[in-house]
């Protein structure tokens, strides 16, 4: 995965935060300048946080999109679209945290099931599950704020994926490891 420098990561947290604050006060958001790693297609999520409470996660695991068009995509979702969650107000943008997760392509582990956990890495690696028409993604972050093992972090993305609990050791579900360069706006407070 090809890694953006620190003052790539905080023009994409000014990106999202831009998209997202354009769209809420109802104006058209106009990409700024970007270095030509904007333009290439990469995977992205956007997570919204307020108060230390998630408040809005929403992303394209897959590279579709350039990233800067994806920046812009998934900053509006996450703020707007995410059922989980009533949409974000303008009054809250400035209680909203930005992270921006830049992620590595997919890959399928070709490892028999059982051995999964032995191929997971916590703290390096994400997981996109799909089976049974269904599909669910956990960011590489999570297994390591909640101080999951490999296994557990394997549990929690059947969960994710509406998949039963154990589903992951089953040859008719697929697991995809990636790795996500993270970038977080300070904390404020």
């Amino acid at each position: 995965m090809k890694v953006l420098a620190r003052e790539e990561g905080e023009l994409a947290l000014r990106i999202a935060r831009g998209a997202l604050d354009a769209h809420l006060s109802g104006v058209a958001y106009r990409l700024p300048p970007v270095p030509r790693v904007f333009s290439e297609k990469r995977g992205v999520f956007v997570t919204l946080t307020e108060q230390g409470m998630l408040r809005g996660c929403i992303g394209l695991p897959m590279p579709v999109l350039p990233l800067g068009e994806a920046l812009v995509e998934a900053a509006v979702s996450a703020g707007t679209g995410d059922p989980r969650f009533p949409p974000v107000s303008r009054e809250e943008m400035n209680e909203i945290h930005v992270e921006v997760t830049v992620l590595s392509v997919p890959e399928i582990l070709t490892c028999a099931p059982v051995e999964r956990p032995r191929h997971v890495e916590v703290g390096r690696h994400g997981l996109i599950m799909k089976g049974r028409g269904r599909s669910g993604l956990l960011l590489p972050q999570v297994a390591t704020e909640y101080g999951w093992t490999a296994g557990e972090f394997l549990e929690h993305t059947c969960g994710k994926s509406g998949l039963s609990p154990g589903c992951w050791k089953s040859p008719e579900v697929e697991v995809l490891t990636f790795e996500g360069q993270i970038f977080s706006e300070p904390e404020t407070g």
